[in-house]
């Protein structure tokens, strides 16, 4: 196989770049063309969830909040070791599966830890 033919294989690529730089580019032009710019003190001060950003960086946030991402690890750990876990259920044997009941069992264990410090209560 010659170098040429090696590089040849690239070209769809190289031309679907192209394409999409020229597609974005012509967008990006085009709302700065034809949007109206009129920035006004509101339009262009800082919006963070519905209210005002606050003043200090580190203010104190409520509790609430970081049991809220722990919540969100559990699961996403679950998950993230669910699936490859069911698909090599077959070869992993008797081993495999009561690794991952202890494993469960310790997130079942977080997740009533998060339940009785009232993280799913909202008011």
């Amino acid at each position: 196989m010659a170098p040429n033919d090696f590089l040849l294989e690239y070209l769809p690529i190289l031309v679907f770049l192209v394409i999409a730089l020229a597609v974005s580019g012509a967008m990006i032009l085009g709302s700065l063309l034809a949007g109206r710019q009129n920035p006004d003190p509101e339009k262009i001060s800082a919006y963070e969830c519905g209210f005002d950003a606050f003043s200090d960086a580190r203010s104190r946030f409520d509790v609430r909040f970081y049991l809220v991402t722990l919540l969100f690890i559990i699961f996403d750990l679950e998950i993230a070791f669910l699936f490859p876990w069911a698909v090599s259920l077959g070869k992993i044997g008797l081993f495999g599966f009561w690794s991952m009941v202890v494993f469960l069992a310790v997130l079942t264990v977080g997740f009533i830890y998060e339940w009785k410090k009232g993280a799913l209560e909202w008011e």
